[in-house]
């Protein structure tokens, strides 16, 4: 018995309470010290499912398109997180419709702080934190190169703030309606990427991707705006109280302070745009360098098939015929003796 109740602090979440309500009472789940053990199962849990998805998928493809080191690394990159992401997305969207989050937009601030978490939600949380954590020893298993380096840490610590933030703070329903949106982009870019990787010619994925993810930017600011700028203010307990979890609601009955945080809210959002029109306007620009290129080396491919079609059957001078020595390509006739 002793091992199994520490076998369970590692696999199953804790800190459960029974939370009465008009049916009965409902097991629901809060945040404390002993959820850093249950990530650091997940955290093994992870790497391993990262090996396996390397092992028999990944190094198997890789093995027959022959990719460039920098391809290589780029492909195993993608070909993780399309797997990371789709999984993410069936999951969050599972939890979200089942919670009734989409159907009852107002369940993301009503009754501010959820300071209470169903199973699923909590176990959710745990299994993202786990992930992205893991993310920083395979920096070192995968050998990426040092250049890449920085660029991934700060993606794996701007997932982290995000998720943890909305752990913490107990903002967990926003947090994965803002998870979700971004999951789906992230998903149609890696997806996109892998198969450009196979064929440098497809890129129709990209234009898939380049519209879900302005979808998508529209509607985490307008997420947010509904949130931060309507349903906060709202909520019936703004008062500062931590032990309840209530962190900062009383902060957005200030106005000026409403209107700071959507402000910083939309520079980002814009700056993210901004570093999406950027990408997109370079993409089109070496594609269209790439087009002309292959225009005029046809072009000049068919001069030079002209050229050799000339030499070969011959010039016309004075409207005969004639062969490269000067000659007519007719055969004299021999006067009988």
């Amino acid at each position: 018995q002793v091992t199994a109740k520490t076998a369970f602090l590692f696999i199953l979440p804790q800190y459960n309470v029974s939370v009465p309500t008009a049916d009965g009472e409902l097991v629901q789940y809060h945040y404390g010290l002993k959820d850093l053990v249950t990530i650091l199962f997940y955290i093994f849990i992870a790497i391993i499912l990262h090996a396996v998805v390397q092992e028999y998928a990944l190094d198997k493809i890789n093995r027959r398109l022959h990719l460039s080191k920098v391809k290589h690394s780029k492909f195993n990159e993608s070909g993780q997180l399309v797997a990371f992401h789709l999984t993410s997305v069936i999951w969050c969207l599972y939890v979200v419709v089942t919670e009734g989050y989409i159907s009852n937009p107002r369940s993301l601030w009503e009754n501010y702080p959820h300071v209470y978490l169903p199973y699923q939600v909590k176990f959710f949380y745990l299994c993202q934190l786990a992930y992205w954590l893991h993310a920083l020893p395979e920096l070192y298993f995968q050998k990426v190169r040092k250049e890449e380096i920085p660029r991934q840490l700060r993606c794996i610590a701007l997932y982290l703030l995000h998720i943890a933030g909305a752990y913490l703070l107990n903002l967990t329903r926003l947090g994965l309606i803002l998870l979700l949106l971004q999951y789906l982009a992230e998903f149609f870019f890696h997806m996109a990427r892998l198969v450009y990787f196979t064929d440098e010619n497809n890129e129709k994925l990209f234009n898939v991707w380049a519209v879900v993810f302005v979808v998508t930017r529209l509607f985490t600011l307008t997420l947010y705006i509904l949130v931060i700028g309507f349903g906060l203010p709202r909520v019936e307990s703004q008062a500062l109280d931590p032990e309840r979890g209530n962190f900062f609601s009383f902060l957005f009955n200030n106005i000026l302070f409403r209107m700071s945080v959507l402000l910083l809210v939309c520079l980002f959002q814009a700056s993210v745009m901004w570093r999406f029109i950027h990408f997109q306007l370079r993409r089109w620009r070496e594609y269209w360098n790439e087009q002309s290129s292959r225009k005029r080396a046809a072009a000049a491919s068919t001069r030079q098939q002209t050229k050799l079609l000339k030499r070969d059957s011959g010039y016309h001078e004075n409207g005969v015929v004639k062969a490269e020595n000067g000659t007519s390509p007719r055969t004299k006739k021999l006067k009988s003796p």
